[in-house]
């Protein structure tokens, strides 16, 4: 059976109360990948995948998620600033479809808005080179769209 495909708060349910959380930025050509802590405070950079063929790609996000133990993903779904959905978005949901047939861990989506752009400002803002900038930007993103949704679950559940 099909992981189940859900908005962040819906997946929540879906994932034992601990247990580190796997953050996706698919990108045309690469994937960035974060990991969370079993605690699901913070978001750490993992890998970018040079990406190549879905079963390659999967195989390796499956790699991952076994070696820090993960309990479920959080794919960013690229939304359109009028929150309509755009190619993008639906190229990504088609891989989170796929995705889901060789998994069992609950996949959320977390609006990526902007979250690009954002981590572009903060790299040029840190003086990263254009170069270097090319090589961690997904990277980076996946962190960003992870911690934004660490953030949100931890608002959920009243942290402070």
């Amino acid at each position: 059976m099909p992981a189940p495909i859900l908005p962040l708060i819906d997946a929540v349910t879906h994932w034992p109360e601990r247990g580190a959380l796997i953050g996706l930025d698919l990108g045309t050509k690469t994937i960035g990948v974060a990991v969370s802590d079993p605690d699901r405070r913070l978001a750490t950079g993992v890998e970018t995948i040079q990406r190549k063929a879905f079963k390659a790609d999967a195989a390796r996000l499956l790699a991952i998620s076994g070696e820090r133990s993960a309990v479920g993903f959080v794919l960013g779904l690229p939304i359109n600033m009028d929150g309509s959905e755009g190619p993008r978005a639906q190229s990504t949901r088609a891989f989170a479809r796929n995705f889901s047939n060789l998994t069992g861990l609950a996949i959320a989506l977390w609006d990526e808005r902007l979250s690009t752009a954002a981590v572009e400002r903060e790299l040029i803002g840190m003086d990263v080179s254009r170069a270097r900038r090319a090589e961690v930007i997904d990277e980076h993103a996946a962190m960003f769209i992870l911690q934004g949704a660490l953030d949100r679950l931890a608002k959920l559940r009243g942290d402070r």
